[in-house]
């Protein structure tokens, strides 16, 4: 059978190419390349996981089909999502976008946010995501109509994805400790899904609230995700404040840095001792966002950026620090382009950021949700763990990703029906 749509229900895959990431360490190898896994299905699990044996396969041509876990969107914006049509940034660059997302919540009503929300889990969920983070704006000191109409959605879809809830809250809320700790007592839930969150930039530069912000999350065990240092601003001092309050604290959560553009603005001793400094603290990772940091960072008209936005990917990696790849907005006034699909993002850093061999190496980012934080499970695709795959059609791992590729999504051992192109 030559195309996955073809394929019955499964009891078993053959020749299916898994990335290096996610296989044991002694897997073995033909060429220098991992080689493909044979799985047995029983009951909606793996069964067995076994490598491919010598006599019966051809090790010079490409496995069956690519696998990989479910997908996980990394930083979204539903609230924002879907609003392109009717909000415009009077100039290019970050702030002109917020001041335009901002006119925008005009017409947030309780229907107009349930239906673009709904409309981004639905392409996600297609995607292959079974994890998804969204940020939402957080105006005043009171939870926002868009925090409660996530929260019914996330019942509502908690069996097929995970939508997880970050409180993306103006630095000013928090001048005062006691304010800061009434909103981190709001934003707290019983079930881990919810997440301390805020804007952090040289426009609004505070530490003794940034210092607030972290402390209110830590006194009510939430962890904490922050757009920080979004910008090529050298002075920016968010990132560095941050690791610096980790080795005070003994924060014993999980603390997410998006974007962190500064550090590539920043001179190279100064960016790299940061690093430094943030990897000493295993519960830190970054995440990179490049659809909006490639439109919006180094914006100006008539004038051809310089500088791509990007973070440090390649230095933070070499240092231990886990990296993610997140979509960012979708069709709003940041980004009127874009798609709630990961593999989206993760092929535009792959150019970007000039990601070699993103199977096996890179597709970590797009796929380990423990690297979101404590309340996530690790990555397993081996005997016992749940029959959840993203399968590709015939490719070469050097190859991909293809424009183009069919995909299908493989959920407790049974195909999906709905499956989004790539």
């Amino acid at each position: 059978m030559d195309r996955l749509s073809d394929l019955p229900t499964p009891d078993s895959l053959a020749g299916v190419r898994l990335p290096a990431w996610c296989l044991p360490a002694d897997w073995p190898r033909h060429q220098g390349e991992v080689v493909a896994a044979d799985l047995r299905l029983r009951n909606g699990r793996i069964d067995a996981l076994t490598p491919q044996l010598e006599h019966s396969v051809d090790h010079n041509a490409p496995a069956r089909m690519l696998a990989l876990p479910p997908l996980v969107q990394a930083h979204a914006h539903l609230d924002k999502a879907f609003t392109a049509h009717r909000a415009r940034a009077s100039g290019p660059g970050l702030l002109p976008a917020i001041q335009a997302a901002i006119d925008d919540r005009a017409h947030w009503s309780e229907a107009d946010l349930r239906e673009r929300m709904e409309r981004g889990l639905r392409a996600s969920w297609d995607a292959g995501v079974a994890v998804l983070r969204t940020h939402i704006d957080w105006i005043d000191a009171e939870a926002p109509l868009a925090w409660s109409v996530a929260a019914e959605l996330a019942q509502e879809w908690g069996d097929r994805l995970r939508l997880e809830r970050v409180a993306l809250v103006p630095l000013r809320f928090f001048a005062d400790a006691a304010d800061a700790q009434q909103i981190a007592e709001r934003v707290a839930s019983p079930d881990g899904s919810t997440v301390m969150g805020g804007f952090v930039h040289t426009s609004n530069w505070s530490p003794p609230a940034l210092r607030h912000l972290l402390n209110s999350a830590q006194q009510q065990g939430l962890d904490i995700d922050l757009h920080i240092d979004e910008e090529l601003h050298p002075q920016a001092q968010g990132l560095a404040a941050v690791a610096g309050w980790m080795s005070e604290s003994k924060f014993e959560g999980h603390v997410i840095c998006s974007h962190a553009c500064a550090l590539a603005g920043q001179p190279a001793a100064q960016a790299l001792h940061t690093l430094d400094a943030l990897a000493k603290h295993a519960r830190i990772s970054l995440i990179c966002l490049p659809s909006t940091n490639l439109l919006l960072q180094d914006a100006r008209t008539g004038h051809t950026p310089l500088q791509r936005g990007l973070t440090l990917v390649h230095e933070a990696r070499a240092r231990g620090i886990a990296v993610l790849i997140g979509s960012d907005n979708v069709q709003d006034p940041f980004c009127h382009h874009g798609a709630l699909d990961p593999l989206h993002a993760l092929e535009l850093g792959v150019f970007a950021a000039q990601l070699s061999h993103p199977f096996d190496q890179w597709t970590d980012s797009v796929c380990r949700a423990d690297w979101l934080g404590r309340t996530n499970a690790a990555v397993r695709i081996a005997p016992g763990s749940r029959a959840d795959l993203l399968c590709f059609a015939q490719a070469h791992p050097l190859t991909w990703p293809v424009p183009g590729t069919e995909r299908r999504m493989l959920r407790g051992g049974l195909w999906q029906t709905s499956v989004a192109p790539h």
